[in-house]
Formats: structure tokens, C-alpha cells, sequence
């Protein structure tokens, strides 16, 4: 008898312990599915942040600068500013990142112009004073319509254009710099595809089933064809330092990887002579490269 109501009492237990486990179970079930909804139906906001001001522009220090209206193939009004610079060696088509807009740029086109670089920075659709909405499909028309602004509005000849994209902008650029005729590829804390990224902040959500973007910049640069410059920090708090490395590695010779520090947002200032220095080593290679040429950018 007493055996007999030892093993009601202990079913009694695995039953209670099974009903709570499994309550338990379907509570962390409602909650993952719940956020798995969030990130799917959220995804857009977490990509893009634009700004629409714009409080300061190339003037503000001491650059002369024109204010570009031009209009992509879907017919969207965007806005950019070339900046020239005295006796330009290159003229480098800017893609910046995700976030702010293109007054949050000035501290690179004044690099970029001490270093004999004529700029040309545009707003993707949605920021700034450029009409529409962001989207990935529309970030690639943006840099396509800006090229084409660029080369033939401009007259800037297609061999003395480097594309450059930072973060996000690096993806863009890629992807232009494969039907594109660039002089070369700069891509400058970039990340090798959403997935990845996805991946990194989220790794026990299945993420390559429910992205909403592409941005394979892994897979953009094996198609690009001309030199590739591959800047990165071993700091990036966002951007792995491997995903850089990654890129290096999928790239075509010739090309060149150089390693500067700080965070993802400020390690072009932080490097500061390392990172002109790099630069400047990198254009005098690019000026006496010629395609089909064996040479390769210095180390």
C-alpha cells in the first residue's frame, strides 16, 4: 500500500514537471517566434537611419564645393556635392554608410582633398535632401545614377574614378564597381554580406531564412575587375575584423589590405598618418598601374 501511494505521488510529480516543462517550453516558443516577427517585420529601421538635415556643408571648412541635383533610372531626385581639389590626381565617387547623411562625411572629403582627390558624395534616396525611400535595390540605382552623373554629366573619365564605399557604402560600391569601369575599389569597414551580420548580433535566430536584404559584398567583389583597396580596423566594434580579411581574400589581384585602428566610426581619424599614408602609397600605385600590368600595390 504504501509503495502503491509512493508511485501515485511520484507520477503525480512527472506529470506536474512535464505539464510545467512544457508550459515553460511553449512560453520561450510564443517568445522566440515573437522576435523572430519583430526582426522581420523591423528590418528596415535596423538597416537605415537617415537624417534629412543638413546644417553644414564643405564651406564650413574652407572647401569650395558644388551642390549636385541629378536623377536615378527610377526617377528619383537626389541630391550631392562635388568638391574639387587643386590639381586632382583621382576623383573619388563617395557611398557612405547607413547612418546620417552627407555633412557627416566632411571630415574624410577634407582628407581626401589633401591628399589631391576630388570628391563626389552623394545622399542616398530618403536622406538628406534626396527624395524618396531607402532600400537596398535603391542604394544601387543612387551610386549607378551618381556614376553616371559623374562620368558623363562631369566628364569625369571612367579610368580616373575610385569608388569608395565605408560600412554599408562599401557593399554599394562593390556592387556599382562590377558593370562599372573604375580606376580602382576602396571599401573601408565594410562587412561581408547582411546574412553575416545578421548572424553576428543574432546568432540563435535562423537569420538567412527570414532576411529581407542581400548587401553580399563577399560575392559583389569576385566580380570586380580592377584594383582593390581593403581598409579595415582591428577594432571595429561592429564590423568584424575578419569580415575584412574576407573580402581581401575574395578580391582580385592586384590588391592591397591595410589594417588601421579605433572604432568603425572613427578609425580613419584615429589612424591619422597611418591611414593618409596608406592612402597616398596606394594612389601613387594606382597612377602608374595599367590594366593587364603585373605590378603590385606596395605593402
Amino acid at each position: 500500500m504504501i509503495r502503491m501511494i509512493r508511485n501515485r505521488r511520484l507520477a503525480v510529480f512527472r506529470n506536474r514537471m512535464t505539464s510545467t516543462l512544457m508550459s515553460i517550453a511553449a512560453v520561450l516558443l510564443v517568445a522566440y517566434v515573437g522576435l523572430g516577427l519583430f526582426l522581420l517585420l523591423m528590418q528596415h529601421k535596423f538597416v537605415y537611419y537617415p537624417v534629412r538635415e543638413i546644417s553644414c556643408t564643405p564651406a564650413d571648412i574652407g572647401l569650395d564645393f558644388e551642390s549636385v541635383d541629378f536623377t536615378t533610372a527610377d526617377g528619383q531626385k537626389l541630391n550631392g556635392w562635388y568638391v574639387p581639389a587643386p590639381n586632382s590626381r583621382f576623383t573619388i565617387l563617395f557611398c557612405h554608410g547607413n547612418a546620417g547623411n552627407i555633412m557627416h562625411r566632411l571630415d574624410s572629403i577634407n582628407i581626401f582633398c589633401k591628399l589631391g582627390l576630388s570628391c563626389f558624395i552623394f545622399d542616398y534616396r530618403g536622406y538628406g535632401r534626396s527624395q524618396g525611400k531607402p532600400s537596398e535595390e535603391g542604394t544601387y540605382l543612387d551610386a549607378g545614377a551618381a556614376y553616371k552623373w559623374l562620368t558623363e554629366k562631369k566628364e569625369i573619365p571612367h579610368d580616373e574614378v575610385i569608388i569608395f564605399g565605408r560600412s554599408l557604402g562599401g557593399c554599394v560600391a562593390a556592387h556599382l564597381a562590377r558593370s562599372a569601369q573604375p580606376k580602382a575599389l576602396v571599401t573601408e569597414s565594410t562587412f561581408t554580406s547582411y546574412v553575416d551580420m545578421g548572424r553576428k548580433f543574432y546568432p540563435y535566430m535562423p537569420v538567412r531564412w527570414f532576411a529581407r536584404f542581400s548587401y553580399n559584398a563577399v560575392d559583389y567583389i569576385r566580380d570586380v575587375h580592377c584594383p582593390v583597396m581593403i581598409v579595415h580596423s582591428a577594432n571595429d566594434e561592429i564590423v568584424p575584423f575578419e569580415f575584412g580579411h574576407r573580402l581581401y581574400e575574395a578580391a582580385n589581384e592586384p590588391k592591397q589590405f591595410v589594417e588601421i585602428f579605433g572604432g568603425h566610426n572613427d578609425g580613419f581619424i584615429l589612424s591619422g598618418d597611418a591611414y593618409t599614408r596608406a592612402w597616398a602609397e596606394w594612389l601613387n600605385f594606382l597612377e602608374e598601374y595599367r590594366e593587364g600590368s603585373t605590378a603590385k600595390p606596395g605593402p
